[in-house]
């Protein structure tokens, strides 16, 4: 595990939102509290097909902390995207997506579907660390209930060692209606492993209760989108209101020349509270 002063204090992360985290949501969460944001999934056999729409994705126009998260699959991919892939500044390592709950990516035994497959992960970091680059896991409680009652996350923290897991406190099968249980982050944190809290996270009182519990961080998805000012609010400092944040959002977009699609998905959301716009949101 990587001896990474970074990760030293509690640290605030902006979750990967598909078609949300654009390079402006990232530098507006980064400038509002966020110590490390991520990229969006990006399937990693399309990197290494040297696809243009799934590098497009990857857009870094400044030096805001950044993690590109993969969706892994087979290891010369990924040994053939890194072989290709030129570090820029602000890139922070490589984030393993191990949480999708999507059918398809299911299906074909990736996401949370890989969970179990132990030896797989261990090797897919190996080859992350012999570019030199830090490496993390984000992942849920196992691909349904049943892994989760089995407790098939905690031997995957117990057998590898990226730099540190962000741990979803759902199951694969479960919706955003059910809230997360917070009550596995303390066998995640009995490992001795560095444990990221995500899921449901948006209040003071949860950051200090999970703060107590010993988690190394807070991921932060859902509560971000609708307010790109949530990691300095949970913090105690003052934040622009809904109405300046959306503007300022609109001129980082036009800045970095963001895909409409991703401003459309922002706009819908920012200074909203509605839970019916989360259930489309893949963290």
């Amino acid at each position: 595990m990587a001896n990474n002063s970074f990760y030293m204090k509690f640290i605030y992360m902006a979750a990967p939102l598909e078609d949300v985290s654009d390079a402006a949501f990232r530098s507006i969460c980064h400038k509002y509290g966020a110590d490390l944001t991520f990229t969006e999934m990006v399937h990693v056999t399309s990197l290494a097909r040297d696809n243009q729409s799934s590098w497009r994705r990857l857009q870094f126009p400044d030096n805001t902390p950044v993690q590109i998260q993969l969706l892994p699959a087979q290891e010369a991919d990924l040994e053939k995207f890194l072989s290709v892939f030129k570090p820029f500044e602000g890139f922070k390592g490589i984030n393993f997506n191990l949480g999708c709950p999507s059918p398809n990516v299911v299906h074909a035994g990736l996401g949370c579907a890989m969970i179990k497959r132990i030896s797989k992960v261990e090797k897919m970091i190996g080859i992350v660390r012999s570019f030199n680059y830090p490496v993390s896991i984000k992942m849920r409680l196992g691909l349904n209930h049943y892994e989760k009652e089995k407790k098939a996350y905690l031997n995957l923290i117990k057998k590898v060692n990226p730099d540190f897991f962000v741990v979803h406190a759902r199951h694969g099968k479960q919706t955003y209606d059910k809230p997360a249980d917070f009550s596995v982050f303390d066998e995640c944190i009995a490992t001795g492993k560095p444990i990221i809290a995500n899921g449901d996270i948006d209040s003071k009182e949860k950051v200090e209760f999970l703060r107590k519990k010993g988690v190394a961080g807070a991921m932060i998805g859902r509560a971000a989108v609708k307010d790109l000012g949530v990691f300095n609010r949970l913090k105690g400092l003052d934040v622009p209101n809904s109405a300046q944040l959306r503007q300022e959002y609109l001129k980082y977009a036009e800045k970095f020349k963001i895909d409409p699609r991703y401003v459309k998905n922002v706009l819908k959301r920012l200074g909203k509270n509605s839970k019916a716009m989360d259930k489309d949101l893949l963290i």
